[in-house]
């Protein structure tokens, strides 16, 4: 039987290990505590029993200082993708300004003074005819007597001589023709000199030359005119197109007629021509199109397309062969658009009327221009230009009294002997001033806001502002 004592014993002992136990959530009573219990103190992990354990404090305090290091590489990279957002949101306004700015200057801002970038003196004998036109990036200058390439720097590249009653030039990429008018010699040059001469039997009243250096020549006398070809060193080719007056009713028959005027497409494979004729005892006009590739061997005459009954009143002055695509007709009370995209089947794309008469027409790759004289009373004219495609670009109405009109780039030029209108292509007047000098030609320059202007003893180039 257990006695008195080790009862008392036992329940001492017990006592005493119940104050040394600690329930689960209850605080360590500061004298069991010690080196390992204060880095426990630290980081509180606990095992099993309630007991606070160094690996579970050292655990937590690990992980609470990753959480901490993940949530400042957050915050700072998230400030960085903030801040380069701003500098990017700055970049593109600065931009979309700068581009605003470049629209509206290059589309409204007017330009008033010019500074000369060089000047040249040329030489004339009192009376001698001198025309310019643009070649290549740079202005062939003709006269009777001979032709020269002037760079952009105002000095010769080459110099042809020749003797010609009334020359006349006809430009396409870099090739260039200049014909005796009524003579008999066609000069075939390109921007390093001539390359040959054609000679015609009859006498010579249009050219038209391709981007290849073919060249076009309508000769006619008194009862026919017809179409030459030759090759850019003079060669005659073997084609050949006659046109007489007729008053053939037949299909086969439809592209007889008297050649008023023939354009080439710059590849040279399509001709594009318009023809008057007589039918039942009246004056018709037609617009042809012969195709002289390979594939137009399959068209009767290589004829491969005509069209007549749109000009049934009216009369084709002026045809031009815009790209290898696109061509235009200006008739005297009309524009006609053509699609040239399928070459054996010239299409008709948009009739203009123009109510008003003519008094100048103008063209290049991209532009048509028409100028008529305005019925509106409060300015004299109205210039009307069109995308190659037909569509309107602008209409605009003014009073200068011009002599010249031309389309050079995206720029219009009106000009007379001493003074001159640049339009954009927008219908915006950039450009207007007079010159102290006799005015031939004036084209664009080799930079932006920079034009060449030409007479007959000075040439100078200018750049506007």
């Amino acid at each position: 039987m257990m006695s008195n004592f080790d009862s008392t014993n036992r329940e001492f002992k017990k006592n005493q290990l119940r104050s040394r136990m600690i329930s689960t959530g209850q605080p360590v009573p500061d004298r069991i505590r010690s080196g390992k219990e204060d880095q426990e103190e630290a980081s509180p992990s606990f095992n099993r029993r309630g007991f606070r354990t160094a690996a579970g404090s050292a655990s937590a305090e690990a992980s609470r200082q990753r959480e901490e290091s993940a949530a400042t590489i957050r915050k700072a990279h998230n400030r960085t993708i903030r801040r380069r957002m701003a500098v990017i949101i700055v970049i593109l306004c600065i931009a979309a300004g700068i581009m605003g700015g470049i629209y509206w200057y290059n589309r409204f801002a007017k330009l008033e003074n010019t500074t000369v970038v060089w000047e040249r003196q040329m030489e004339q004998t009192e009376g001698t005819f001198t025309g310019y036109v643009s070649f290549g990036e740079n202005v062939l200058k003709y006269t009777r007597d001979g032709a020269s390439y002037i760079d952009a720097s105002g000095k010769d590249i080459w110099i042809q001589s020749y003797e010609m009653n009334a020359p006349v030039v006809a430009v396409c990429g870099g090739y260039a023709a200049i014909a005796d008018q009524q003579g008999n010699s066609i000069y075939i040059c390109d921007q390093t000199g001539c390359l040959g001469v054609a000679t015609t039997v009859l006498p010579i009243s249009r050219i038209s030359i391709s981007s290849r250096g073919m060249v076009a020549a309508i000769v006619e006398d008194q009862l026919s005119s017809n179409v030459c070809y030759y090759q850019r060193d003079g060669s005659e080719l073997e084609i050949y197109i006659k046109g007489l007056l007729s008053s053939a009713d037949s299909q086969e028959d439809m592209g007889i007629g008297y050649v008023l005027d023939a354009d080439l497409t710059p590849d040279g494979n399509v001709l594009m021509g318009s023809y008057f004729y007589v039918q039942g005892g009246q004056l018709k006009n037609r617009v042809a199109f012969y195709n002289f590739s390979e594939v137009g061997k399959n068209a009767v005459n290589r004829m491969v397309g005509g069209f007549h009954e749109i000009y049934d009143n009216s009369m084709v002055a002026r045809v031009a062969c815009l790209s290898d695509a696109r061509a235009v007709a200006f008739a005297d009370n009309s524009l006609t658009f053509y699609s040239l995209r399928d070459q054996m089947s010239p299409e008709m794309t948009l009739l203009v009327p123009v109510e008003e008469e003519i008094r100048s027409i103008f063209y290049n790759e991209s532009y048509v221009g028409v100028i008529v004289y305005s019925a509106s009373g409060e300015n004299d004219y109205r210039m009307d230009v069109y995308k190659a495609d037909g569509t309107k670009a602008f209409s605009e109405e003014f009073s200068y009294e011009y002599t010249q009109a031309a389309a050079e780039g995206d720029m219009i030029f009106l000009y007379n002997e001493d003074s001159c209108r640049i339009y954009n292509h927008y219908g915006s007047l950039k450009y207007e001033g007079t010159f102290d000098y006799t005015v031939a030609r004036i084209t664009n320059g080799r930079l932006p806001n920079q034009i060449i202007v030409t007479g007959p003893q000075t040439m100078q180039e200018l750049l506007l502002h």
